[in-house]
């Protein structure tokens, strides 16, 4: 053991990110994940052959210049992954049942807006100028355009702490433009009057400046991440669930694992939702306080999903994210679970293959889903849960099978096989409390409820991930730098990130 020994808790995205850019410093890292194969979202399953991806579907980010792709330059990997790019011309399709009109979006500044003046050419001028708001907004955001950082408390516009819906509602007049625009709201968990304007405003330029997907699976980056961290002579260790943070006297000791397995370190780094981590860590490590205000925080909601195995030429590649709303009026509120109504809106898509030709393999449809539609089975255990509840996944399943028939008649004559995912599922495979996709929610009324620093008290213990800062493909990455350079120095990793980029 030396001084530059890790062991790092969850080997989903911000685990792994962590680690390999404390392996690019030197630093001998061991992560420990509870699952099989490492990844936490980017993990895949496989059904008849097919790869299907379990969370992140939609990369912004990766381009030329752009954040994640300068992160992927500083950790040489960005040449082991296949990415597809998504149509520029529509990279996303809206379609509101009510009305039959489908939004078609293109990406870039100038594309996004015409999308839009085609259906509201009254609304020109306002969208020009809310796409200015939302590049304004990120601008104000050091970590999301890798600038260094300095040591005072940062200082945003009154406007940055607005609601999500009170920006949109800011700029532009048309009540149903405004329900389109918040299309995206399913990316980040969005609720109305809660949900700051910055989460909208990263969200929304992130994919603006363009999408790619995984050809293949999102299981490569995973991948690729480890290697970095075992080139470096650490180690990425599966099937190694921590059960308890040992700690005396406010230093992390030892953690332990449900197999019985005892790992020590000099540091330690909690990659699992704040949650799981107060409830793994000994009591008395943390103040009173401290784990009050964190159980507290409300978590995102949770998703119900659905994978399907697709018959051979019989539904199309659709080189785009195609987004599903029963009305309008609903999108702020998808969350609000009525059995004989849900699902108010959908999210699906049709992963490339890596030599992808014109014909979908697999399809994937995303639901909005509180733990409350399930929770009566919450004390089961996967593959245990029982008739009941495989009835219940049943009915559902056909649910989002007859809104699929809606948008895309003779849909259910193209699938062969069916797979399901519940809120449950969520949960357990990624240790998610409430199987909250994104952690904690944020709220622009209380802004600080939810903001976890990576220092802890605990001397030797930091966090990364999704609940220490912005969530997703670009949030946790970026998380799993602020995380980093509290042990390598600050602006260390973004002073090299900016001259990659210069």
């Amino acid at each position: 053991m030396n001084n530059n020994d890790m062991i790092i808790i969850g080997g989903g995205l911000g685990g792994l990110t962590t680690g390999a850019l404390l392996a690019k410093e030197g630093w001998q890292v061991t992560v420990l994940e509870k699952n099989h194969i490492v990844g936490g979202g980017l993990q895949n399953f496989s059904r008849h052959g097919i790869h299907f991806d379990t969370g992140m579907h939609i990369l912004g980010g990766f381009r030329p210049g752009k954040t994640l792709h300068r992160i992927c330059q500083h950790l040489g990997i960005e040449q082991k992954l296949r990415l597809q790019p998504v149509d520029s011309q529509c990279m996303d399709e809206i379609y509101y049942a009510s009305d039959r009109t489908t939004y078609r979006v293109a990406e870039g500044k100038e594309g996004f807006v015409e999308s839009f003046a085609k259906h509201f050419p009254h609304q020109r001028t306002q969208l020009q100028r809310y796409v200015t708001a939302l590049y304004e907004l990120a601008s104000e955001i050091d970590l999301f355009n890798l600038r260094p950082t300095g040591d005072g408390i940062p200082q945003h516009s009154d406007r940055f702490l607005w609601s999500a819906d009170q920006f949109i509602a800011h700029y532009i007049d048309d009540e149903r433009l405004r329900d389109v625009l918040a299309y995206m709201n399913p990316m980040y968990g969005g609720v109305a009057g809660h949900t700051p304007a910055y989460v909208h405003a990263l969200i929304s330029v992130l994919y603006i400046d363009g999408t790619d997907r995984f050809a293949g699976g999102s299981q490569q980056l995973a991948t690729a991440l480890a290697e970095v961290i075992e080139n470096a002579g650490g180690k990425v260790v599966p099937n190694a669930e921590v059960v308890r943070i040992a700690v005396d006297n406010r230093t992390v000791t030892a953690v332990q694992t449900k197999d019985g397995r005892t790992f020590s370190a000099p540091y330690y780094i909690a990659a699992t939702h704040m949650g799981e981590t107060l409830r793994i860590i000994d009591k008395g490590a943390f103040t009173p306080a401290y784990t009050k205000r964190l159980k507290a925080v409300d978590n995102t909601y949770s998703i119900f999903s659905i994978f399907v195995e697709l018959k051979p030429q019989t539904f199309p590649y659709i080189n785009h994210t195609c987004y599903y709303q029963h009305d309008y009026h609903h999108v702020w509120h998808l969350a609000n679970y009525d059995r004989e109504q849900w699902p108010y809106g959908m999210m699906y898509m049709t992963p490339p293959s890596v030599q992808q030709n014109e014909w979908a393999t697999h399809l994937i449809v995303n639901c909005v889903m509180p733990f409350s539609a399930a929770a009566q089975w919450e004390d089961t255990l996967t593959g245990r849960r029982g008739k009941e509840y495989e009835a219940w996944k049943a009915w559902h399943e056909q649910r989002i099978l007859a809104r699929m028939e809606e948008v895309r008649p003779g849909f259910g004559q193209c699938v062969k096989s069916l797979w399901s995912a519940s809120p449950l599922t969520v949960r357990d495979y990624y240790n998610a409390p409430a199987g909250a996709i994104y952690g904690f929610a944020k709220d622009c009324h209380n802004p600080l409820a939810a903001q976890v620093p990576v220092v802890t008290k605990v001397t030797n213990l930091l966090l990364t991930g999704q609940c220490v800062g912005l969530h997703g493909i670009c949030g946790v990455p970026l998380s799993a730098i602020t995380t980093a350079e509290a042990l390598v120095g600050k602006n260390r990793i973004i002073e090299k990130l900016q001259a990659i980029g210069q």
